[in-house]
């Protein structure tokens, strides 16, 4: 089986769709970092904020990087979109036991881009996309196959890590001192 190229499939809609807006579903400033670095090359980018799977205080901690990352680089604008923690221990219930990068992710990796799907239809977003496939932890295809069912064409593939993607969000963390954290953002993940 062959294995699909996300990354090329997002430079060959990149390159054809400058100019148009994409939504960027954000997890943490450090990951944002190398995607908005290359999404702003073709894209009007605006970041939202949605991750209800992430307790506080580690939540609160996040936002307020993200938001200190883009007002300082002026990359993109930003969406803040409080979900109710509720809401993913929901659709993740009966699944806290799996181990990480198992079927609890693929639940919360669902609910996030749901969200941004509707929200990029909502405000006519042309594209939107995560900032989760920039982790070498993370499943790229799980995670474009679940974007492209929620958005259809409005889907933009991605494989950030690919091109060096994760080594440029670790020197951009570096280079604007972003709080970097450990784990994923869920309880669950936390776990020894």
């Amino acid at each position: 089986m062959n294995k699909v190229d996300y990354d090329g499939r997002f430079l060959k809609s990149a390159q054809e769709n400058a100019g148009k807006r994409v939504l960027l579903h954000c997890c943490c400033a450090p990951c944002s970092s190398a995607c908005l670095e290359r999404l702003k090359e073709y894209f009007k980018v605006t970041v939202l904020f949605y991750n209800p799977n992430i307790d506080e205080p580690e939540y609160s901690k996040r936002k307020e990087e993200l938001k200190r990352f883009i007002s300082q680089t002026g990359w993109a604008d930003f969406i803040d979109c409080d979900g109710e923690q509720s809401e993913f221990y929901s659709a993740v219930k009966g699944l806290e036991s799996c181990p990480e990068g198992g079927e609890r992710c693929l639940k919360c990796f669902e609910l996030r881009l749901k969200k941004t799907a509707e929200l990029a239809k909502e405000h006519n977003f042309d594209f939107f996309t995560t900032t989760l496939t920039v982790s070498p932890l993370k499943n790229a295809t799980a995670i474009n196959e679940t974007g492209e069912r929620l958005g259809g064409e409005k889907w933009l593939y991605s494989d950030f890590k690919k091109r060096g993607g994760y080594l440029r969000s670790c020197n951009l963390s570096k280079e604007y001192s972003l709080y970097r954290q450990n784990y994923c953002g869920c309880i669950f993940s936390r776990r020894p």
